[in-house]
């Protein structure tokens, strides 16, 4: 039997092995593949950059464990960003387990920036069932609608909270959205309304959702897409994490499999030209 018969008739398990191993081992090591930023996401990186020091800025957690893969790593390269331009970050959550999600992300990233305070220089306010109404009634009088934060501290207490009243003062909102509410009615209120900045990030499938308000009709400064985006965000920040290790393990895996077509293919026209 010829090499390429060989090949053609190779066990599957061995192919199991090849791919377990083609995904397994970028997601230990950082092989840090190249990566192409585009222009929505570079955006979203030039608005935190440019945002003057102390800006007080919101981040709606508006997703669940479900698509936490996917826009976790963008949520903690955001923060990382914004905490090293010292920015004032308030966190919400429009979805009721996005209030665990920012606690998460935040224990991620404040080892990196021992000097950062709870309630000076970031504040979780927790979960607001509403949608659309929470986010109204915030630019009418925010503390009237998160009058405690997520641990039921009043706001009044947290001096990063001081004279935020709506979002006259606020520098941009980035809303990372899985769904409905999400990244959408942060752009009808904020954006059309108040004229304040909007940016996000979301899953790869609500993506060309999205593009129109970025590309068409500018509501949106910039968008982070799916796993791409973020690995693209940590790129700009120079951080690579969970998203580059998930796209370097996908890139290696469809490596592999592209090789063993093209190989099957070849080893089967030759097989049959032979016979």
């Amino acid at each position: 039997m010829s090499l390429f018969q060989k090949l053609i008739h190779i066990d599957r398990r061995i192919i199991f092995i090849l791919i377990f191993f083609g995904t397994a081992v970028p997601l230990l090591l950082v092989l840090n593949l190249p990566v192409e930023v585009t222009k929505n996401v570079k955006n979203v990186y030039k608005m935190v950059e440019e945002t003057p020091e102390g800006s007080p800025v919101i981040i709606s957690f508006d997703y669940d464990p479900s698509t936490k893969p996917e826009i976790q790593p963008m949520a903690v390269a955001i923060i990382q960003q914004s905490l090293r331009n010292k920015l004032k970050l308030i966190c919400i959550a429009l979805w009721p387990m996005g209030v665990q999600l920012c606690n998460e992300a935040f224990e991620q990233v404040l080892p990196l920036f021992p000097e950062v305070k709870y309630g000076i220089d970031y504040v979780n306010l927790g979960y607001k069932a509403g949608g659309m109404v929470t986010i109204n009634h915030m630019a009418k009088d925010l503390p009237s609608t998160f009058p405690t934060d997520a641990g039921g501290i009043p706001i009044d207490e947290f001096p990063i909270m001081k004279g935020i009243n709506n979002f006259s003062k606020i520098g941009f909102v980035v809303g990372l959205s899985a769904g409905d509410p999400g990244l959408k009615q942060w752009v009808m209120v904020v954006h059309d309304a108040y004229g304040r900045p909007v940016a996000g990030g979301s899953t790869a499938v609500q993506v060309p959702y999205l593009l129109p308000y970025v590309n068409e009709q500018q509501q949106l400064t910039g968008l982070v897409g799916g796993l791409k985006g973020a690995a693209e965000y940590e790129k700009l920040i120079n951080q690579p994490g969970f998203a580059t290790k998930g796209m370097d393990a996908q890139s290696v895996a469809h490596l592999i499999i592209i090789l063993l077509i093209v190989i099957g293919n070849v080893g089967f026209f030759i097989t049959k030209r032979t016979k």
